[in-house]
């Protein structure tokens, strides 16, 4: 689909003809009192205010404000003096950010790759773009350039790389930025001392040639008759971890269709600017596996360059027939449309997303339902902060964070008072709402798990199960329905289609995994073909998820239903408890693949031990976790933790403490029923010194990981930004659970 006759440059649609001047364009922001955000059952869209009509109909929440780095106009509180106090400012203040479906919002940012699919995907689907949409964009990436060298990386903490440096280069410059701009400049200086965009990865060497601006020829090949493969192939992509399947599967469609759009002037410009040498002189196929050193976290094995080979020089010339070729892309496209019918168009996230309305609208035409759909739901991954607009890494945390604030508010102890019954029953509704309540129509045809009775990340109509999401949604239900006064809106037989979805998902190890039981083994990564992602062809087990699942089932048997299918839930938390244990290394921690690092990990596994009444008192294990995490204490009683710990694999401090990493190791410590009591006084006393008189914390360094890679190149950093609220109103509260009274407590912080 190689249109060769130059279009129409369509800039037009992406920027205003009124841009401010090169030097002031990183300045250029909009008028950020006029951003609200809407929530619809969970789907969260930010809208741009034009009229001050619309302005007087809509006023600005504090959650708005919030969000965009607006003063609040929350009042100062009464300095708290036991940590009791300090929970209830939290609670106060975090209640005031609850959103009218009863769920917490938040940016699930750091990936600085996503931007540059979304924006990519606008300009060849010719898609317009609003100004205010194309106005923060700039700025944020404006604000997240390196400093120094001018570059971007894989994520906000990362070192520039190609991938990184020439794709958001591109997004800036397809939303109006000129080349001559001083900071373009530097970052076309960065992308050529890094060898130019032809040293770039799979991934963006297939959305350039979508663009336009690379030849076919250089990038790998990724054929959609993998998707004919009988079942019992042992690399058949059923067996692929779901995200690469759902990446892999739109991509392969698009890559045969050889989609590539027509030259605008501006893409005639991008292809000079792009290269440290003329376009026209580029041998593209020479430069198939040229990649920066930047960039090649994970090299790609000699048999999959042996299998590329022999696709490139057999089998395309050879052996494909159109026939063949028809078929497959006929069936890939029909999961493809599959994909969208159980998701209602949301998809699994924002990398498949653009890509399977690029697959609609080559397939269906501009016009199509389909692709006006996926349209709409692209704004669902766009959030908006005070940097700018950035694309979240799904399209919300909306489950995952309401239920553990339930939990939080629950272990605090303040579940039961009347001033914040009405916040979690609206939590409650929310997640009532969000279960979800069928599986997908001939689920073993698009090879999707079980899902009745699951929970997903973000909402219902994304409709992924998730193993610890669903146990910690399951979690919340059961404790807030068992308290007086909380109606029971999510009856038995829901919450035991919960617990057979979760006896669906153990591996033969006694792990879990996150969204479905590994399929196959791991010398798929051998067929990796990313480059900058490591372990990422099939599902692993998790700590995270593993104990999450074995609280879930230790505490629907204990407070629920001691009898539903109690044999195989015993038999379940018996395998699943000695992975954890298996799991643990040598010095007592455990390596955590979903949030930074071990001290995340470590929570989540003496909160699972001890819920199977494994504590310091009767278990050197769990005794030695807690010295683990003792001797790792900082001088001002707290934690902290670099994201280079996911990276190397080994603890790494960061330059100085953070109080969500404090809160997750008082939370270990409280659950592994520590006796080191003055030591987790001082890290309370820490956590406490740093709350704000409006009962906030400041957000400090990221939280969050996607997925296991152990690579500074490879990480993909997520923010999780209600950490900062969550996790300190349970340890404070657990604290003070354990501790006594307000009036014991007091003593303890006037020494």
């Amino acid at each position: 689909m190689d249109m060769s006759v130059e279009k129409e440059d369509l800039r037009s649609l992406y920027n205003s003809s009124s841009l401010p001047p090169c030097g002031e364009l990183e300045h250029h922001r909009t008028d950020l009192s006029r951003w609200r955000l809407r929530d619809e059952r969970g789907r969260q869209t930010w809208h741009y205010l034009l009229s001050d009509e619309e302005i007087e109909s809509w006023p600005q929440s504090t959650a708005d404000k919030y969000f965009l780095g607006l003063p609040t106009a929350q009042p100062s509180l009464p300095k708290p003096s036991t940590p009791l106090a300090s929970v209830q400012n939290a609670i106060s203040f975090f209640s005031q950010l609850q959103l009218p479906p009863g769920n917490w919002a938040c940016e699930y940012g750091g990936p600085l790759f996503l931007l540059p699919i979304l924006v990519i995907t606008w300009y060849v689907t010719e898609t317009p773009v609003p100004e205010h949409v194309s106005i923060e964009i700039r700025r944020y990436l404006f604000a997240r350039q390196h400093p120094d060298d001018g570059g971007w990386g894989l994520h906000i903490e990362g070192e520039s790389s190609v991938f990184g440096t020439a794709m958001n280069y591109v997004v800036l410059r397809l939303l109006g930025a000129s080349a001559k701009h001083t900071r373009l400049v530097k970052a076309r200086g960065m992308l050529h001392k890094l060898g130019g965009a032809v040293n770039g990865p799979h991934w963006a060497k297939f959305w350039l040639s979508v663009l336009g601006c690379l030849e076919w020829d250089a990038v790998n090949p990724v054929p959609p008759e993998l998707w004919l493969l009988p079942d019992w192939v042992p690399v058949a992509p059923w067996r692929w971890w779901i995200h690469m399947r759902q990446v892999y599967l739109p991509m392969s469609y698009i890559a045969s269709k050889g989609f590539k759009y027509p030259l605008t002037p501006l893409t005639r410009q991008l292809r000079e600017e792009l290269y440290t040498q003329p376009y026209a002189s580029i041998n593209f196929a020479s430069h198939r596996n040229s990649i920066s050193p930047a960039d090649n976290y994970h090299p790609k094995h000699m048999l999959l360059n042996i299998i590329n080979s022999g696709i490139l020089k057999i089998w395309n010339p050879l052996l494909r027939t159109n026939s063949i070729r028809r078929k497959a892309e006929a069936w890939a496209f029909e999961l493809i449309e599959r994909e969208d019918e159980n998701t209602d168009f949301a998809n699994l996230g924002p990398v498949n997303s653009p890509m399977n309305l690029l697959a609609r609208y080559i397939h269906d035409g501009p016009d199509s339902y389909a692709v006006e759909r996926h349209r709409q739901r692209m704004h669902d991954f766009l959030w908006m902060k005070d940097e700018g607009m950035l694309m979240n890494g799904t399209n919300g945390v909306q489950t995952w964070d309401t239920a553990f604030l339930i939990q939080a508010v629950v272990e605090a102890g303040e579940a039961e008072n009347p001033r914040w019954r009405p916040m979690l029953l609206k939590a409650l509704e929310f997640l009532d709402d969000q279960q979800i309540r069928e599986d997908c129509r001939e689920q073993e045809v698009c090879y999707r798990q079980r899902r009745k009775g699951a929970w997903a990340f973000s909402t219902r109509e994304q409709g992924y199960t998730v193993s610890d999401c669903t146990s910690e949604a399951m979690k919340s239900v059961i404790l807030l329905q068992h308290l007086p006064g909380y109606p029971k809106l999510v009856s038995d037989q829901r919450l035991k289609d919960a617990i057979d979805t979760l006896l669906t998902m153990q591996n033969r190890s006694g792990g879990f995994a996150s969204y479905e039981p590994t399929r196959g083994s791991h010398y798929l990564e051998y067929l990796n073909a990313a480059e900058v992602f490591g372990r990422i062809m099939v599902e692993y087990d998790y700590p995270e998820c593993t104990t999450a699942v074995v609280t879930a089932l230790s505490l629907f048997n204990r407070k629920h239903d001691a009898e539903y299918r109690k044999d195989e839930i015993r038999e379940t938390i018996s395998k699943a408890v000695s992975w954890i244990l298996q799991d643990q290394r040598a010095d007592g921690s455990w390596y955590g693949s979903w949030g930074i690092c071990f001290t995340y990990a470590g929570m989540f596994a003496l909160e699972s031990l001890a819920s199977v009444g494994r504590t310091c008192g009767n278990d050197d294990r769990v005794a030695l976790a807690c010295k683990f995490f003792l001797d790792r204490q900082m001088d001002d009683g707290g934690w902290g933790e670099s994201y280079k710990s996911c990276s190397t694999g080994v603890y790494t401090d960061h330059e100085k403490s953070q109080v969500v990493q404090t809160c997750w190791v008082i939370i270990a410590l409280l659950e592994a029923q520590c006796p080191e009591r003055e030591r987790i006084e001082n890290a309370v006393k820490m956590v406490m010194s740093r709350q704000l008189d409006d009962g906030s914390w400041e957000q400090e360094a990221v939280e969050g990981v996607f997925n296991k890679s152990w690579s500074v190149v490879a990480l993909r950093m997520v923010s999780y930004p209600n950490y900062k609220f969550i996790f300190p109103i349970k340890a404070l509260g657990m604290f003070a659970k354990r501790f006594g009274d307000a009036k014991a407590q007091q003593a303890v912080f006037d020494r």
